[in-house]
C-alpha cells in the first residue's frame, strides 16, 4: 500500500470524506435532539439512542486516530496532541474550518438539548475524534529528532 497515495490528491480533497462524516454526525444528532429538546415526546427514546451510538463511534473514532498516529510516530513523525488535534501546520484552511465548525455545531446543539436529552454532552467527542483522525491520516509533521547518546 502506496502511503503517499492521500497526498497525491489536491490539498483541499484529502480527507474530505472525513469532513463530511462530521457534518454528517450532526445531521444525525439534530435530527433526534432538537424535536426532544422542543418536548416531542416520540424523540426522546431516538435522542437518547441516537446520542450513544455517535459517542460509541467516537471512541472507535478515537482509537483509530491514535492507532495511526502511533504508527506514523513509529515511523519517524513527531506527532504531538497539539498537532495532531488541533491540525496545525500544513492544513488547508477550507478544511481546517469545516472541521472546527462542525465541532461547534455539534456543541451549541449538545448545549441546547442537554436539559431533555442529557446524553447528547458526549456527542460532540465524535467530530472532535473527527478532527483527531483528519490529522493523523493526512497531517503532515515534522521528523522526530532523536537525541544523541
Amino acid at each position: 500500500m502506496d502511503d503517499a497515495a492521500p497526498d497525491a490528491a489536491p490539498a483541499d480533497d484529502r480527507g474530505r470524506a472525513i469532513v463530511r462524516a462530521s457534518w454528517l454526525s450532526n445531521v444525525v444528532f439534530a435530527v433526534t435532539a432538537i424535536p426532544a429538546a422542543a418536548g416531542v415526546d416520540a424523540f426522546e427514546t431516538p435522542a437518547l439512542v441516537v446520542a450513544l451510538l455517535l459517542f460509541t463511534t467516537s471512541i472507535v473514532v478515537w482509537a483509530w486516530a491514535f492507532g495511526i498516529a502511533v504508527v506514523r510516530s513509529a515511523g519517524g513523525d513527531d506527532i504531538v496532541v497539539a498537532n495532531l488535534f488541533l491540525v496545525q501546520g500544513d492544513v488547508p484552511t477550507s478544511i481546517r474550518r469545516h472541521l472546527f465548525a462542525s465541532v461547534a455545531v455539534s456543541i451549541v446543539i449538545a448545549a441546547g438539548s442537554a436539559v431533555t436529552a442529557p446524553f447528547g454532552i458526549l456527542v460532540p467527542m465524535l467530530p472532535l475524534g473527527l478532527v483527531g483522525l483528519w490529522g493523523a491520516r493526512h497531517g503532515v509533521f515534522p521528523a522526530r529528532r532523536m537525541p544523541k547518546r
